[in-house]
C-alpha cells in the first residue's frame, strides 16, 4: 500500500517554495533596479560629457572678435564674472570654426555663444549671426541640470597677448577686455557629480 503526502508535510513543503520564491522576486528586483540606476548614471555622465566637449570646442575655438551690443560697436572681445542674465557667472565672446560648407548658408563661420546659470540649470546661448539686429533673443540650450553653482575665472595678464613668461599671472574672477585671456577655468557643482573643474588655454591674439 503506497503512503501519500500528510497535510502537514505539503505546507511545509509549500512554505519552502514560497520563500525561495520570495527571495527569489526580491534578488531579481534589486538586480532590476541596480540595473536602472546604472542606466540612469550612465546617461547622465554622457550628458556631462558631451556638455563638457562643447563647453571646450567653443572656447578653444574662442577669436578675439568683438560683437556689436544693441546695434553699438564696441571692443569687448570676451566678457565674463558675474552677471544679472545669470544666477550665478556667465561668460560670452566670438568662437569660430562653425563648420559652413562653401558658405552654402546665409551666416559666416563665426558665432557668439555665452554660458549662464538659470535655475540650477547650465545653459549654452547661441545665435546665428555674431551682429544681431536690435531686440534679438539668442538661441537656448540646456546643457546640463541640477547644477548648483557656476564659477568661471580667467588667466590673464595687462596686457593678455604678451607672451613674456616673467609675467605674474594668477586667475582672476571677472575679465572684459579687447584681447582674448591666457586662459578660461569653468568650474561648476553637479548634484550627480559633485565639484567638476576644467581649465583652458586660449589662443591669444589682437582683435580684428
Amino acid at each position: 500500500m503506497q503512503r501519500g503526502f500528510t497535510l502537514i508535510e505539503i505546507l511545509i513543503a509549500m512554505a519552502i517554495f514560497t520563500l525561495i520564491g520570495l527571495a527569489s522576486t526580491g534578488l531579481l528586483t534589486t538586480v532590476i533596479d541596480s540595473n536602472d540606476i546604472s542606466e540612469e548614471r550612465f546617461a547622465k555622465l554622457q550628458l556631462l560629457q558631451r556638455a563638457m566637449i562643447t563647453i571646450e570646442r567653443d572656447l578653444q575655438q574662442a577669436v578675439p572678435r568683438a560683437a556689436r551690443v544693441n546695434g553699438e560697436k564696441q571692443d569687448v572681445v570676451m566678457s565674463g564674472g558675474e552677471t544679472d542674465d545669470s544666477d550665478d557667472d556667465g561668460i560670452g565672446f566670438v568662437r569660430g570654426g562653425w563648420h559652413n560648407p562653401q558658405l552654402m548658408l546665409p551666416r559666416s563661420t563665426l558665432q557668439f555663444v555665452a554660458y549662464r546659470l538659470k535655475e540650477n540649470k547650465l545653459e549654452r546661448l547661441y545665435s546665428n549671426y555674431v551682429d544681431n539686429v536690435i531686440g534679438y533673443e539668442p538661441k537656448v540650450r540646456v546643457l546640463l541640470e541640477d547644477v548648483e553653482s557656476l564659477k568661471i575665472e580667467f588667466l590673464a595678464t595687462a596686457n593678455s597677448s604678451s607672451l613674456d613668461e616673467d609675467e605674474d599671472l594668477s586667475w582672476n574672477e571677472s575679465y572684459k577686455g579687447a584681447a582674448l585671456p591666457r586662459a578660461v577655468a569653468i568650474e561648476f557643482v553637479s548634484k550627480d557629480f559633485g565639484k567638476i573643474r576644467r581649465e583652458f588655454t586660449l589662443t591669444t591674439g589682437e582683435s580684428s
